[in-house]
């Protein structure tokens, strides 16, 4: 395998899903709803293609069914140190032990899209100074 072509995310409401991808996320988009017949969006990551589709069967997951977030599958996404900083205070308060976590080589937050999809935000870009937080590992997920 070279590289993951694309992603399908379920979704129920490709409304709320589909605003919140293309402006909180900033991801490219490709193809609009309204390039489809049935319900979907097509937006890029990179090399990667996000396809959200409204299929009804979203996990619908929230605070009270997430202890953190190794209970689940996710997408993670990697950016710049600038927008991940800038995206940590729209999306705390989600759940517990959103993070961030200190994965070795990388910084990841946890946080859910509008039908309770989880996803993660990556960088590998070091801290800057004059930010000083305290970061998760694995061991405060077990």
């Amino acid at each position: 395998m070279d590289a993951v072509d694309h992603i399908n995310v379920d979704v129920d409401d490709l409304d709320a899903c589909f605003g919140f991808y293309r402006d909180t996320l900033d991801l490219d988009l490709l193809r609009p709803p309204s390039d489809f017949q049935g319900d979907h969006a097509m937006f890029e990551a990179g090399d990667t293609v996000v396809t959200l589709a409204e299929t009804g069967r979203a996990e619908n997951w929230d605070e009270r069914g997430l202890d953190h977030p190794l209970d689940k599958a996710h997408v993670a996404f990697e950016t710049d140190r600038g927008s991940y900083e800038a995206l940590l205070p729209d999306l705390d308060g989600q759940f517990p032990k959103q993070g961030p976590y200190d994965w070795g080589e990388f910084e990841g937050f946890y946080f859910l899209d509008p039908d309770g999809n989880l996803l993660e935000i990556v960088t590998y870009d070091p801290t800057p100074e004059g930010v000083d937080r305290t970061l998760l590992t694995h061991d405060d997920v077990e």
